[in-house]
Formats: C-alpha cells, structure tokens, sequence
C-alpha cells in the first residue's frame, strides 16, 4: 500500500472490511474503527493508515472534468413542499444535443453529493443523459467536503423531508428543458435504498438501478412499474439478507428485473474512489445499467 497505486480489497484483512463497512454506515465511530482495527496493524498509527487507505479518493478516480467542453453542469435549486421546502442538486447534460435526451436521477451514498456521485451524473452526460443528482445535505448546508463530517451530518436529517426531496427531485426531472419525460434512477449504497423507494413510489419510473440498496417493503414491491436491476455484492451480508424477500415479492408481482451479483466483490465495489472498488465487476455492472436506461428511456414518454 505504499507504492502509489490504488490499494485493492484483497490488499485487506476480510474483519478490516467489515469494520470500514461499520464506520462507513455509522454502526462504530472513528475511534472504534481504529481500536478495533488495531489489532491488524502495527500500532493506532497503522490503524489509522488502514482507514486513510480504505477512505475514498476523489482526484485520483476523477474520470471526468467539470469543466470538459462535451457536457454542461450546474447547481439547480428546485421546490420541495412536503419535504425541507427547497433542495439543490447537480444537474450535468450533454453540451450539444441534437434531439431530447433521456434523464436520469443519481442518488448518493450516505455522504451526500461528494465528488465522486458529481463524477457518476458527468458519466451518464457523456452518454447522452440528463443526470441529477440531489444532495440530501442541502437543508443542513450541503455536503461539507469531509466525509466523517458529511456522515455526521447525515445523522441529523429528518429522513421523512429527505425521501419526500427525492420525490420532488424526480418530479423536477420528469419535466426538465431538454428532456425526454422518461425517468430513470440509479443509486448506490443508501441511495441505491432511495431508487428501490422511489420505484414503489412512482409509475411513471421506467427504470431503476439501485447498487447494494435497502430492499423496499414487500408489501409496496407490487407498486413497481419500472423495470429493475438489482446489483448487489458477493459479500454484503447486511444488504443481501434483504434480497430473497426482494426477489419473492417481484416474482409475485410479476415485474420485471434481473438480478447482477458478481461473486467476490465487496459492498461499494462500484466506487472506484476507494479500495472496494472491483474494476471488471464495476464495469459489467456500469455496461448493464446503461444498457437498461438505453432500452427503456430513448423514446419519448
């Protein structure tokens, strides 16, 4: 881990990940990630060089340029009546589109929007989506650009506001200038539980995608119109436990979906700000959700 390169999930003890998988989801604080952790490292310094290694690195993994003359971004308030009132996302669009264009809302992690989601909606802009990408850290004064800080943070959100600003965000999409009027999500971790949340919520959704998410309640799978690819990790014991439930409730609803679960890989191994980040596992799961979003919102709604 220290000759410069990114470091890689087997680089790690299995109990190291899933202590950061833990911290990472408020289970333990800091200081219990490194006492814990200790014991796998020499000394609380090699504790804390674990956890600076496992700890997301935004540049590093940047694929894509704010300022890259292919796509247009911007920050875009927008009204949220049932929930904080006004929220703020991250809107990036293809900078010359000849035809109305496929929208797609990004739900984050449970950081809010930190660089690398803002990189993920840049993605879809350069494929010819329309991505954005709410941050759920807006009423609190946004994601503060120090992730133990956003997670902090997090903590304090009233999550009735914040389901009910991810509603208003897909509502404000569904009719955004340049748009199609067909709505995808995809979300990863906690927001990965909001697509699952938004698809029982809203019919007009035509596809979701949401990555090692919270399985919504079977009793409100039925409501799904949308069609789903479920991506989930190899091991995520906490995520997957929810799966076979998730899956009775869609056979008996008859929706369609499919289910991308690639063995060996680790919750988030999609992020590749981090270790957890499994490359070929990644870019299958990447090439499958576009291949959804392609098939069901390139046409007008």
């Amino acid at each position: 881990m220290s000759d410069g390169k990114q470091s890689k999930a087997s680089d790690f003890d299995p109990e190291v990940l899933r202590l950061f998988d833990q911290y990472v989801h408020g289970q333990i604080d800091r200081r219990g990630f490194l006492s814990s952790a200790a014991r796998f490292a020499i000394g609380a310094s090699g504790a804390a060089a674990l956890l600076d290694a496992l700890s997301p690195k935004f540049a590093q993994a940047q694929q894509v340029k704010p300022d890259d003359a292919r796509i247009r971004v911007k920050s875009v308030d927008f009204p949220s009546p049932n929930g904080y009132g006004k929220a703020r996302g991250y809107l990036a669009q293809p900078a010359k589109a000849t035809a109305k264009s496929p929208v797609v809302l990004v739900a984050h992690e449970n950081r809010g929007l930190n660089p690398h989601i803002e990189d993920i909606a840049r993605r879809l802009a350069l494929d010819g989506f329309i991505a954005f990408a709410p941050d759920a850290l807006f009423p609190l004064g946004g994601y503060p650009g120090d992730e133990d800080a956003a997670r902090d943070l997090f903590g304090k959100l009233d999550q009735a506001k914040t389901h009910e600003d991810f509603l208003a965000a897909a509502e404000w999409l569904a009719h955004v200038e340049g748009g199609n009027g067909r709505v995808g999500a995809v979300g990863f971790c906690y927001g990965g539980g909001i697509v699952n949340f938004l698809a029982t919520r809203l019919p007009h959704l035509a596809a979701a995608a949401p990555f090692y998410g919270v399985a919504p309640p079977s009793e409100d799978v039925a409501k799904i119109k949308a069609e789903v690819l479920v991506v989930l990790a190899g091991n995520d014991e906490r995520v997957n436990a929810g799966w076979p439930g998730y899956e009775a409730a869609l056979k008996a609803a008859g929706t369609r979906y499919t289910l991308f679960q690639p063995a060996g890989t680790q919750h988030g191994f999609n992020n590749d700000t981090t270790p957890r980040y499994d490359k070929e596992a990644a870019g299958q799961a990447w090439s499958k959700t576009l291949a959804l979003f392609d098939r069901t919102l390139r046409k007008s709604a």
